[in-house]
């Protein structure tokens, strides 16, 4: 089975997923109080954008080594956007379904970015 060649970061499965979580979040911050306008729910959509966002930044480098840093830092905005959650859990802003599923969620791009690096480290 021959694989399709990635030609632009807009191929990439886990950005169009990182993309759609990007848009949920935006959603589900609408129900969020007015006072937490320029705290949580700005640095909760601002964590999320950025993985599509250095996802897309870092296919557009030079070479595999500065991808690969993009990427982990991509799943490192992850990894902050799944403790963001769990604020919005635990001060009641989101129910615990919507936590555990937007978890599944960022725990998939997490494995997605993960593969990547690994394939990525491999022909480096």
């Amino acid at each position: 089975m021959s694989r399709k060649k990635i030609d632009s970061w807009k191929d990439l499965k886990v950005l169009q997923k990182a993309h759609e979580l990007v848009l949920e979040i935006y959603k589900i911050t609408n129900s969020f109080p007015d006072d937490e306008k320029y705290r949580l729910i700005d640095q909760i959509c601002r964590a999320s954008s950025l993985i599509p966002t250095n996802i897309a930044e870092g296919k557009g480098r030079r070479s595999k080594k500065d991808y690969i840093k993009f990427l982990i830092i991509a799943r490192s905005s992850a990894e902050e956007v799944k403790y963001l959650l769990l604020l919005s859990k635990d001060l009641n802003f989101i129910s615990d379904e919507l936590y555990e599923e937007m978890i599944n969620n960022y725990d998939e791009v997490g494995k997605m970015l993960n593969g990547l690096i690994r394939s990525l480290n491999k022909s480096v």
